[in-house]
């Protein structure tokens, strides 16, 4: 994570996602770039007013995909997503992220949510680097790498 979030970035939560957070990271550690860094969250509802807040978040309008694309058109620092599963699968159904961070925990729990869900456009991606934490999980970094480009296995 400390790769991950070494450069500077921005945060692009779903409401969910956002609750969660803000009821946690504030008091784990004030000085995380979690906490400092500007929050985009998506939401059909207001966010708390800003005495209760999560330092330096801000709702996006009405129309997720126009935001979001705004979002990607500007200038800044990278816009990361955790957790936030439908966020994702809004994201990769308009063809909105350019990178990957994949985390894999060697753990099973029956059946849960598609990384690559209905809806997920068609494309390459290319592997950038790949390590693994101590306790096994895999993590794996991928880049856009434009239009899938189909092959075979004949010789």
């Amino acid at each position: 994570m400390g790769v991950q979030m070494g450069s500077p970035f921005e945060l692009l939560l779903g409401r969910r996602t956002y609750d969660v957070f803000a009821a946690a990271w504030p008091q784990i550690d004030a000085a995380s770039p979690i906490n400092s860094t500007r929050k985009y969250v998506l939401t059909h509802r207001p966010l708390p007013p800003e005495t209760n807040v999560w330092k330096n978040s801000v709702a996006l309008d009405a129309d997720p995909v126009r935001s979001l694309g705004r979002l990607k058109e500007g200038e800044g620092p990278d816009l990361q997503v955790h957790g936030s599963s439908g966020l994702i699968q809004l994201l990769l159904a308009h063809d909105l992220v350019d990178e990957l961070w994949v985390k894999i925990y060697p753990v099973t729990l029956g059946s849960g949510k598609r990384l690559f869900g209905e809806g997920t456009q068609t494309g390459a991606w290319e592997l950038l680097g790949a390590k693994s934490s101590p306790s096994g999980v895999l993590i794996a970094n991928y880049r856009r790498a434009g239009a899938l480009k189909t092959g075979s296995f004949a010789p």
